[in-house]
């Protein structure tokens, strides 16, 4: 039956079928709609199937044309089937190898189970997670069964089993849960400190991705650690978690020094030594340890000394790493500059050298070469950095011979005399510049793009690999090599600060200091340390490299030493007493002169006033010497590196009494000018009556009136 009615705001009538009576048939359709509830009959399937069809549609076929009988079907044209994409041999690869996990660890026994951890009772906690890029922090709720006795702990932790739920889970099936490691200080410490060691652990995987960009022949990688916060449990107690890693549990090396002899591998001591140089000596990271190259619990030394815990010891835990360290097959395919060494430290490495030389490891040959820190771009290098992260697949391999030509391609150490030609002490620093020049020459950094840089962004979302785009173009390479360091300080230099600013000279004024102390002694024990049992020729060696880096504090010491003066640093060392040394020790004290150093400028002042101490290359000069006693009595504020002289040994008022005598007399190729000396004297006495000195005061105010009357004469 059907029924037509029509409207008269219509342009054509309009028909209406009753759907029940039309049979539209199609051709079975390949997928089948999720939300049907009844899976239809295999015998039916291979039928044509009866569907309603649409009054639209109907039209669409002009159908509506003429009426039918309902017996009769209306055929439509059956559907074009969506072609099936092609899938890549990598994806297949890829699917392949996770259902291949998906059964190992289906079919893997659980490691735990016999422990009975189901067994315990089911508790909340409160995760806290740490994200390094953004520096936040984010919290959540997960389900977890732990065990109520640790079993087992080291100097400072307690670990617990545990079992945790995944959120994404949608049963509660304990069996499948992932087995993790609780730990907790046996000791009471303040909760910061659990925020820290995250924080700690969470920075450093960070600087494993960034290793792992530049194609190491083996990656690595940091566990992730969160926080569990029990606010169930009485106090709240926190708890670190990890996942548990099954294995021979391997420490590499620590954060004092340690190398592992009987497992010495190349990946974590060429790890450590790429964190210094790509952080521009801003910290490094050590504590490696773990098992293969999945490690846990390192520690940070940064150059301050601060944050990270009371693991971090700074420019003196730096110096003990690279005293142990000897480079290795990595650190050169990364071209890591070597840390310099004297040579007895270097036959001491000569062991662990050997070790490392005859590991297996294998490297592709398509290194990625950390960039040059000497290579300035003065233009954009967004697009530079960008491509850095993108490497092409074709991309150009490290040979033999180009590790030659990019050798002999490098342009001479630079030292920081160089570009002070305009400074009056230009040539006595040209004397510095020996031992610098006499070190081994590191070849060029040149940059190479890897085959394998971006395989690990393939999971990242675009935010994600946006951040560590910008981790990664933060980071300014710097060299572990004295004369490289000297090269990529020019820039201070020119714009007038001469020492300071210089990680690399702290870290080797710290070694000095060491070998001093004994440290580094080959037989240490209780009993006091013998001065001949101390390598002063290494001590000396690594104060002369913080003193080619700007470090004042090396350079003062340097300077008293040669002059035979008392010294504060290396004490116990001692130099001949030669017309050479002492013409060094003129020179280190111009230039802690020059860097704001009081002590130093009184020095030059008195040396060229009465010459006694200048050595055999200068002479009285009382031009210089009032420069300097002017300089010193000015110099009432910090030096370059923010030192103060607070002993003030030589008071204001003496050292303008000085100068004033020499303007008095004249000679020495300063001009006589009476009434120069009178205002000094009188300046001179007004400090002194400040300073409670009152006949010293009448006597420079009686002074300054004989200069008056000599003026007037």
């Amino acid at each position: 039956m059907s029924s037509v009615s029509s409207a008269s705001d219509m342009e054509e009538d309009c028909i209406l079928l009753p759907l029940t009576e039309i049979e539209v048939v199609e051709e079975e359709e390949e997928s089948t709609s999720s939300d049907s509830a009844e899976e239809i009959p295999s015998s039916v399937s291979k039928q044509r199937r009866v569907s309603l069809a649409s009054i639209r549609r109907q039209r669409k076929l002009g159908t509506l044309a003429s009426l039918r009988p309902a017996s009769q079907p209306i055929s439509i044209p059956a559907r074009e089937q969506r072609q099936t994409p092609v899938v890549s041999i990598p994806v297949k690869n890829w699917r392949i190898a996770i259902q291949k996990a998906r059964e190992f660890v289906k079919n893997s026994p659980n490691a735990w189970q016999k422990f009975g951890l189901e067994k315990h009772a089911t508790e909340k906690a409160t995760r806290h997670r740490y994200n390094a890029l953004r520096k936040s922090w984010s919290e959540d709720t997960v389900l977890v069964k732990m065990e109520d006795e640790p079993f087992d702990h080291g100097a400072m932790r307690e670990c617990f089993r545990l079992k945790k739920l995944s959120n994404f889970s949608r049963s509660l099936d304990w069996n499948r849960a992932s087995n993790y490691v609780a730990k907790r200080y046996i000791e009471k410490v303040e909760r910061d400190v659990y925020f820290e060691d995250v924080k700690l652990q969470m920075d450093a995987k960070l600087w494993g991705e960034e290793f792992n960009r530049h194609d190491p022949p083996k990656k690595v990688d940091i566990m992730q650690v969160v926080m569990l916060e029990f606010k169930d449990r009485p106090g709240s107690p926190l708890y670190h978690l990890e996942h548990f890693i099954e294995g021979k549990y391997i420490k590499y090396n620590s954060n004092s020094g340690f190398v592992e002899d009987e497992s010495l591998r190349c990946t974590p001591q060429a790890f450590s030594h790429f964190t210094f140089e790509r952080s521009s000596h801003n910290l490094i990271v050590v504590d490696i340890q773990g098992v293969g190259d999945l490690w846990t619990d390192p520690q940070i030394h940064t150059k301050e000394g601060t944050d990270y815990g009371d693991g971090n010891l700074g420019t003196k835990g730096m110096a003990l790493y690279f005293h142990s360290h000897a480079c290795n097959r990595i650190c050169k395919a990364l071209n890591l500059t070597p840390f310099d060494l004297s040579n007895t430290e270097i036959a001491s490495l000569e062991r662990a050298q050997f070790i490392q030389t005859s590991s297996k490891t294998i490297l592709r040959g398509s290194e990625e070469i950390v960039i040059d820190p000497r290579l300035k771009n003065t233009g954009d290098i967004t697009l530079f950095l960008r491509q850095r992260s993108e490497s092409p697949r074709n991309s150009p391999r490290v040979s033999e011979s180009e590790d030659v030509a990019m050798s002999t391609s490098v342009s001479p150490p630079y030292s920081p005399i160089d570009f002070l030609d305009d400074d009056p002490f230009a040539a006595s620093l040209r004397r510095l510049r020996s031992d610098s020049e006499n070190s081994s020459v590191t070849r060029g950094r040149v940059r190479y793009d890897s085959e394998m840089s971006d395989c690990f962004d393939d999971t990242m979302s675009p935010e994600e690999e946006a951040e560590h785009e910008e981790f990664a173009r933060r980071q300014v390479s710097r060299p572990s090599c004295v004369t490289l360091e000297v090269n990529f300080r020019r820039m201070s230099l020119i714009q007038g600060q001469l020492t300071g600013g210089s990680v690399l000279g702290e870290v080797h004024l710290e070694m000095a200091k060491y070998h001093e102390n004994g440290r580094f002694a080959p037989q240490q024990g209780l009993n006091m340390l013998h001065q001949e049992e101390v390598d002063w020729d290494s001590a000396i060696f690594h104060l002369e490299k913080a003193a080619v880096c700007g470090v004042l504090e090396a350079i003062v010491a340097l300077a008293r030493m040669f002059l035979q003066l008392p010294h504060d640093v290396l004490e116990g060392a001692h130099v001949e007493n030669t017309e050479e040394n002492t013409n060094r020790g003129v020179d280190y004290m111009r230039m802690a002169a020059v860097a704001g150093d009081r002590s130093a400028m009184i020095y030059l002042a008195n040396g060229y006033h009465t010459g006694i101490g200048l050595g055999t290359e200068r002479e009285i000069d009382w031009v210089e010497a009032t420069r300097w006693y002017s300089q010193a009595v000015s110099q009432s504020g910090e030096d370059e590196e923010g030192c103060y002289d607070a002993t003030m040994e030589d008071p204001a008022y003496v050292l303008m009494a000085k100068e004033a005598e020499l303007y008095r007399q004249g000679g020495h190729g300063l001009e006589r000018d009476p009434e120069r000396a009178a205002e000094l004297y009188n300046e001179a006495a007004e400090l002194a009556m400040a300073a409670m000195k009152g006949r010293l005061a009448s006597k420079y105010f009686m002074i300054a009136e004989e200069c008056w009357g000599e003026m007037e004469e």
